[in-house]
C-alpha cells in the first residue's frame, strides 16, 4: 500500500499495454512528504491489475446485472437494518440475555464502523475509480476525501451478519452470504479495490462479535435491572 504523501512523490508513471501500472507509480527513490496539503497518491500496485480486470469484466456484463449490482451494494445494508429491527421485536419477550444481545448487535456494528472511519482518515487511500486512469466504473465514484481503505459497506455488512450469528444464529448464518455479496459488489461497481473489501470484511467479522462478547454480561445485567424497574411500575419492557 502506498504511503500517504502530501504534495509529491518521486515517481514516474509506468504506462503500456497489457496490465502495467497505468497511472499507479512505482517509487524511483525517496518519497518526500510535507506537512501541508492533501495526499496525492494512495493505492497498492498489486491491487491495480485485479481491480482493472474486474471492472473491465463488469463493464461487459448485461445492463440488468449492473443495475442489480448497484441495488445490492446500497440496498443490502437496509436488509440488515430490517433484520435488526425484527430481531429486537422477537427478543422483547425472551430472556434478558437474548434482549441484551439483540440490542448490542447494532451497537457493535456502529462501533466497528467508527473504527473503520478512523482507519480511512489515517491511511488516506484514494479510490481506484479516481486514481486509476481509463477505468469504467458502474457506480458513480464517491466524492474526493471519501477514502477507499477499508470498505465501510463491507465492514457494516460483515459486522451485521456476525452480530446476527451471535444473537440469532439461524438468520445470521443465512445473512452471511448476503454480507459477502455486498462486499464483492463494491469491487464489481468499481468503487473499491479487492483488498479494501477483504480488510473491511475481516474487520467487521472479527470485532463485532468480540465486542458483543465483552459487553454481553453487563448488557444482560442492565436489561434485567431495567425490566425490574419497569415491572415495579406495573408494566413490562415488552408492553
Amino acid at each position: 500500500m502506498y504511503i500517504d504523501t502530501a504534495h509529491s512523490i518521486t515517481a514516474h508513471s509506468a504506462t503500456g499495454l497489457g496490465g502495467t501500472a497505468l497511472g499507479v507509480t512505482g517509487f524511483s527513490g525517496t518519497a518526500y512528504a510535507e506537512a501541508a496539503g492533501p495526499p496525492q497518491k494512495a493505492g497498492p500496485d498489486y491491487g491495480v491489475g485485479v481491480y482493472r480486470g474486474i471492472t473491465e469484466w463488469a463493464a461487459g456484463t448485461p445492463e440488468w446485472l449492473q443495475k442489480l449490482g448497484e441495488a445490492v451494494t446500497e440496498g443490502g445494508i437496509l436488509v440488515f437494518v430490517a433484520l435488526f429491527v425484527l430481531q429486537w421485536w422477537r427478543a422483547r419477550r425472551r430472556d434478558d440475555r437474548a434482549l441484551a444481545l439483540a440490542l448490542l448487535g447494532p451497537v457493535a456494528v456502529a462501533v466497528v464502523y467508527a473504527l473503520s472511519e478512523i482507519i480511512k482518515v489515517w491511511l488516506h487511500e484514494e479510490r481506484p475509480c479516481r486514481d486509476i486512469p481509463g477505468v469504467t466504473a458502474i457506480a458513480e465514484c464517491p466524492e474526493p476525501g471519501d477514502w477507499s481503505f477499508p470498505s465501510n459497506h463491507s465492514v457494516i455488512a460483515a459486522a451485521s451478519a456476525m452480530a446476527l450469528v451471535v444473537s440469532w444464529r439461524v438468520i445470521g448464518l443465512l445473512a452471511v452470504p448476503l454480507a459477502v455479496l455486498i462486499a464483492l459488489s463494491r469491487v464489481y461497481v468499481g468503487v473499491h479495490y479487492l483488498h479494501d473489501v477483504a480488510a473491511g470484511f475481516l474487520l467487521g467479522a472479527v470485532f463485532a462479535p468480540l465486542l458483543m462478547a465483552v459487553l454481553a454480561v453487563p448488557g444482560t445485567r442492565a436489561v434485567s435491572r431495567f425490566r425490574r424497574a419497569r415491572g415495579r411500575r406495573g408494566t413490562g419492557i415488552a408492553a
